[in-house]
């Protein structure tokens, strides 16, 4: 493994992690556990099984992004959505050393416990006023007098600063409670192309790359889970059901688009498998990943070039991504799918001009579809984009590509990724006030 090998499995390594539950109240739950763990390391009086009885004071306060995409998802086991329910858990259960997965230890009793808090009103949700997208303050208070915080900013589990009674502790630390250089590094750091992305992908040694086939056993165990079960909106098992086989049929799309939703329905709806996510978010590593894993299993790819495909749709997700921001307005399904699209392309032999040109279908395709907050009904948008995607990689095989005249589509590709960025970014912040101000107010 070379140098810049090195640096891209690093950067992969950073954007694609297990994660249980969406990551929006995961992180919230985080920056609470955090908070009483400083407690329990610096309060003398506690004792065994503190955290089950002690009567928590826990105030949080959140950027627009991570309130919208908290309101109406499923917390894993609870059977109650939302960031109240999540920062109970976080005080009650949670372990930063488990990262996204901090609600690792669930069990029934933390749960009754968590839903007490909550229901005593000793859990306290609001807006902070903030530039960052990516925003919680966690403010724990204790029977004994004592109180701690945390701060999670950009990354959601990157906190970067602690206090203990108002006494700064840490700044500018990574999860782990040290600083971290590479959490700090941004994606345009990489400094990625999508030439050099589909260079590695190909010439990688598969020894260094084949940890990526943990996405596979993640999401697949996902996608199987909702298919089996019928969870939130059942739009996967709807889909794969006898009687809609008139409707659907039993090609390679219905079945894509089944079991990405389905693993997108059991997440959504508080399932407790963690999802392999992508970015900061499960639902993206979902859709970026199963498309790829549902052409994978439909027509007997090898674990090598499932590893290859996969790399390839994880980083051209997070090259994409990485002008956008962690949460935005606009879907990150989008962004995903597009990803996928390139994954089924190189599965199929495509070329660079190939894959380039699934990603300007995509981007000429549903550019414009709104993330309107984290919810059951995701996996219909997640379902939409797997379409997109799949029509995308066939065009490009036929050599169809959407023109350089339509819209934001350039001739460069990079052009035509960072146009995707601006609009995301920055064309679409007046779209995610409304949508916010709408959710709240309802």
């Amino acid at each position: 493994m070379n140098g810049r090998e090195a640096e891209i499995i690093e950067l992969i390594k950073k954007e694609v992690k297990p994660a249980l539950g969406c990551t929006e109240p995961i992180a919230v739950a985080l920056a609470v556990a955090k908070a009483v763990e400083i407690l329990e390391e610096r309060c003398t009086c506690r004792k065994d099984g503190w955290r089950m009885t002690e009567d928590f004071r826990i105030r949080v306060e959140v950027s627009g992004n991570i309130l919208k995409n908290g309101m109406g998802v499923g917390i894993p086991g609870t059977g109650m959505v939302g960031l109240h329910i999540a920062s109970a858990l976080g005080a009650v259960c949670g372990k930063t050393e488990y990262g996204l997965e901090v609600l690792h230890d669930l069990t029934e009793e933390s749960i009754s416990r968590a839903k007490k808090l909550v229901s005593d009103g000793k859990v306290c949700v609001s807006l902070a006023d903030t530039p960052h997208k990516l925003y919680v303050k966690a403010s724990v208070a204790a029977s004994q007098g004592h109180n701690a915080s945390a701060l999670i900013e950009d990354d959601h589990d990157n906190i970067v600063e602690t206090w203990f009674d108002d006494t700064v502790l840490d700044s500018s630390a990574g999860s782990g409670g040290t600083a971290d250089e590479v959490s700090s590094k941004t994606t345009s750091d990489y400094g990625l192309t999508v030439k050099e992305i589909l260079d590695f992908a190909g010439s990688v040694a598969y020894e260094d790359i084949r940890f990526i086939l943990e996405s596979r056993t993640l999401n697949l165990a996902l996608a199987e889970e909702g298919i089996r079960s019928a969870y939130g909106m059942r739009v996967g098992h709807t889909i794969l059901s006898e009687k809609y086989r008139p409707v659907f049929g039993s090609d390679f799309m219905s079945y894509a688009m089944a079991m990405t939703a389905a693993a997108s329905d059991a997440r959504m709806a508080g399932c407790t498998l963690p999802a392999m996510s992508n970015s900061g978010s499960g639902n993206q590593g979902i859709t970026v990943t199963m498309p790829v894993i549902a052409y994978g299993l439909k027509y007997g790819v090898d674990d090598e070039s499932l590893a290859r495909a996969l790399v390839l749709s994880h980083l051209v997700a997070i090259h994409i991504k990485g002008y956008l921001g962690k949460l935005s307005a606009l879907c990150g399904c989008v962004i995903a799918s597009t990803g996928a699209s390139c994954g089924i392309v190189y599965l199929k032999g495509g070329s660079y001009g190939q894959i380039c040109s699934a990603i300007k279908n995509m981007i000429g395709n549903i550019t414009g579809m709104v993330c309107d907050g984290a919810k059951v009904g995701c996996a219909l948008k997640v379902a939409s984009g797997v379409s997109s995607a799949v029509q995308s990689a066939v065009l490009a095989m036929e050599g169809i590509c959407i023109s350089e005249n339509d819209g934001i589509i350039e001739k460069d590709i990079e052009k035509t990724i960072r146009n995707l960025g601006e609009i995301g970014s920055k064309g679409m912040q007046t779209t995610d006030n409304m949508i916010l101000d709408i959710m709240v107010c309802k």
